[in-house]
């Protein structure tokens, strides 16, 4: 299985949403890290994202799959699944 991180707050549905559906697609393992309080992590997700500012990041093997709609419609057009077990 494929190494996944995602940036998140605490009280975000996308967040919660996201790591569902990773969830249900045999993810186990994933690295939250929390940007509510942490300035650091917040400017590193913006600096590895490219600029985006909204939560959750999602990264899968390092690469930037983005957010909650982003890993939606690669699970819809059946491109997740391969990337988590790649």
């Amino acid at each position: 299985m494929s190494k996944v991180t995602m940036y998140f707050k605490v009280t975000c549905p996308y967040c919660a949403r996201a790591e569902k559906l990773l969830k249900e697609r045999g993810v186990t393992d994933i690295e939250k890290i929390g940007i509510d309080t942490n300035r650091e992590a917040r400017a590193e997700m913006i600096e590895r994202s490219g600029g985006r500012t909204t939560v959750p990041q999602i990264f899968i093997n390092g690469t930037h799959v983005g957010g909650c709609d982003d890993i939606h419609a690669l699970d819809a057009e059946g491109k997740l699944v391969p990337m988590l077990t790649a």
